[in-house]
């Protein structure tokens, strides 16, 4: 019969790695869309870009699209053919910065939201800082664009 070991092996690597830091911990933000790099590996990328990447899938993911969050989403797939008009976009405007601080308020402070209806294309920009490293960005999304 095997001799049992006093300790199994993860509780081993737990005390020697007991001192790292939560910040020490490697996060792997995956890169939107799904793709691969070039060793082959799934893409990643940085957190900046991974943010972006949540807020381009809240705008485009539509209510009830999601299983088990059936009120996830902005919706603005749903505007393509929609006629353009100013009281849509100050619609939307509203939709889009109610959604941003109840799914991404934890991870980004939204320091405005501009919808814009420029002839047959609805243009929004949101301007907002990354909670944790306090760095400011803008980013730039239509409904027809990926």
């Amino acid at each position: 019969m095997p001799e049992r070991r006093s300790k199994p092996q993860w509780a081993a690597y737990r005390e020697r790695n007991s001192t790292q830091s939560h910040r020490d911990v490697i996060s792997l933000n995956l890169d939107y869309p799904f793709g691969f790099d070039a060793t082959g590996r799934t893409s990643d990328t940085d957190d900046a870009d991974h943010i972006r990447d949540m807020i381009e899938q809240l705008l485009l993911t539509s209510p009830g699209e999601r299983v088990n969050r059936p009120d996830f989403g902005a919706g603005l797939m749903r505007l393509i053919f929609a006629p353009n008009s100013d009281e849509l976009a100050a619609a939307t405007q509203f939709l889009i910065q109610g959604a941003l601080q109840q799914w991404l308020g934890d991870l980004i402070s939204v320091e405005s939201v501009l919808v814009e209806g420029k002839g047959a294309e609805l243009q929004v920009t949101i301007h907002y800082v990354i909670r944790r490293t306090q760095q400011r960005q803008s980013s730039q999304f239509s409904p027809g664009e990926s």
